[in-house]
């Protein structure tokens, strides 16, 4: 029996999870694919935005800049990178200044930390020389910054792990329904399970969740997005995060920085039915590259290194669904969480297990650690630095990366860890194997290989993400046949 069972292991599930951890409080998260960070949370801009964008009184608002303001201590006690570089959102019209007066007003209204201001066409280009040329002005916000999304929901789980939480991967969630005694029944792929409460923090599919126990029906639908990636030798092209004006779709077509270096440019916005169309396409594509050269017109696209997509879980409202649903005690959504979700995540959470605390009566738990050091980065260390690590672990010698510098001794951590890696692509979001220039054209074979010794299986059973996504064909490895 648990206290809790969160449905979902994407930034807002693991961030509830290691809030409920604080407490006394038997705790499962159950995510339906092979690692968390798997859906929305794993694609996005990476963006800590400031709290201009959302309408007054809204949760989104509210949730915003309170999260916001948690990132600094999120970095000190997660080992998370956080970067505060600012963000500009820039009219390249001259009849824009109303819409830029607009969100200054709402900024302020919000109660926007930092600093948040409207700047002029000669200060915009001495902060930001490559800007384009019909950029007219722009609202400055102080309290931007960027984030690793993957890295951060991570940290989260690690250390909601750490603290007593529990994890099941692979582990679809099929039904909800109550039972008599008042608890919750959550039947899964791995088995059923009685718990007291229930956090649907399912993304793209959290309307189905609280449309299984509540009359109070609610419709999300997937927003498709489409990004670039430039290397990292563009990364000083701009500073700031750069926003166009939003439309009614979203924040638009933005080039940003990544604390990791490349250079983010995109997203799209296409509503779509298909909760898991995650394709990139020639359309999409196409439509990004044109928008945003109005920001930077001369976009190297021979510096592509690769493209992505992800999905928003948008929802009919236009703000975030959180809290017990009515006619459901015990069942707790957080649903709709679209931009700034990732902003908001920390505050979502906070708010969300005192809600639970409360209602379960839960005690503080005495032994909580918010501390997590991330696994060392090698590429950001000195020599000297690196030849202490490998003195002390001769695997920090061995680079599998070299795109991105990444050595044996911190895959074999990323595997070894709570929540640890157990396919390439989940490798690839703790270390940075195979982000690089060449995408993994390198490394790949050698990850294979450090996974399946880990693990204990077979190379022929490691997978891309999971399920059927096998690396290697059997039929190369017969005993005693060569058939390359």
């Amino acid at each position: 029996m648990y206290d809790v069972i969160i449905i979902g292991g994407g930034v807002v599930g693991c961030a509830v999870a290691r809030e409920l951890s604080r407490y006394r409080c038997k705790t499962l998260l159950l995510e339906k694919t092979n690692d968390i960070c798997n859906g929305q949370s794993k694609a996005n801009t990476a963006i800590l935005h400031g709290g201009y964008d959302a309408k007054p009184g809204t949760l989104k608002a509210k949730f915003n800049v309170l999260g916001n303001a948690m990132f600094d201590r999120l970095h000190e006690e997660l080992d998370v990178p956080v970067q505060w570089n600012t963000s500009l959102v820039v009219s390249f019209q001259e009849d824009g200044h109303p819409m830029l007066e607009k969100l200054l007003q709402q900024g302020i209204d919000n109660g926007c930390r930092g600093e948040l201001r409207i700047i002029d066409r000669e200060e915009l280009r001495r902060r930001e020389p490559n800007i384009g040329s019909t950029a007219c002005e722009a609202l400055l916000v102080g309290a931007g910054g960027i984030v690793c999304p993957y890295e951060l929901t991570v940290a989260y789980a690690e250390n909601a792990a750490m603290n007593g939480a529990e994890f099941q991967r692979n582990a679809e969630v099929t039904e909800v329904k109550k039972l008599a005694n008042g608890n919750w029944l959550v039947v899964s792929s791995i088995g059923s399970f009685e718990t007291r409460a229930v956090v649907n923090a399912a993304g793209v599919y959290s309307d189905v969740f609280n449309n299984m126990v509540s009359e109070n029906k609610i419709h999300i639908h997937p927003r498709r997005g489409e990004y670039y990636i430039l290397d990292k030798k563009y990364k000083n092209v701009f500073h700031a995060a750069m926003f166009q004006l939003p439309t009614k779709m979203g924040k638009g077509i933005l080039i940003a920085p990544t604390v990791d270096g490349t250079v983010l440019v995109g997203p799209t916005a296409e509503d779509i039915e298909d909760k898991q169309d995650t394709r990139t396409t020639a359309e999409g594509l196409a439509k990004a590259l044109r928008e945003a050269s109005k920001t930077w017109e001369h976009i190297p696209t021979r510096g592509f290194i690769t493209t992505f997509s992800g999905l928003r879980s948008t929802g009919d409202t236009g703000d975030f669904l959180l809290g017990e649903a009515e006619d459901a005690p015990g069942f707790f959504n957080c649903c709709a969480i679209e931009s700034p979700g990732l902003t908001s995540s920390p505050a979502i959470a906070d708010w969300t297990a005192k809600q639970i605390a409360g209602k379960l009566a839960l005690e503080t738990n005495p032994d909580f650690n918010p501390i997590r050091k991330s696994i060392p980065k090698f590429r950001e260390l000195d020599d000297a630095q690196r030849a202490a690590l490998i003195a002390e672990n001769p695997d920090f010698g061995k680079i599998v990366c070299r795109c991105e510098t990444v050595t044996e001794a911190e895959i074999r951590e990323a595997i070894r860890r709570p929540v640890g890696a157990l396919d390439v692509d989940g490798v690839k979001r703790r270390t940075r194997a195979g982000m690089g220039r060449c995408q993994a054209g390198f490394c790949t074979p050698r990850t294979v290989e450090i996974l399946a010794e880990e693990l204990g299986i077979s190379p022929l059973e490691v997978t891309k993400f999971g399920g059927k996504s096998y690396l290697l064909d059997g039929y190369l490895f017969e005993e005693g046949k060569n058939h390359a």
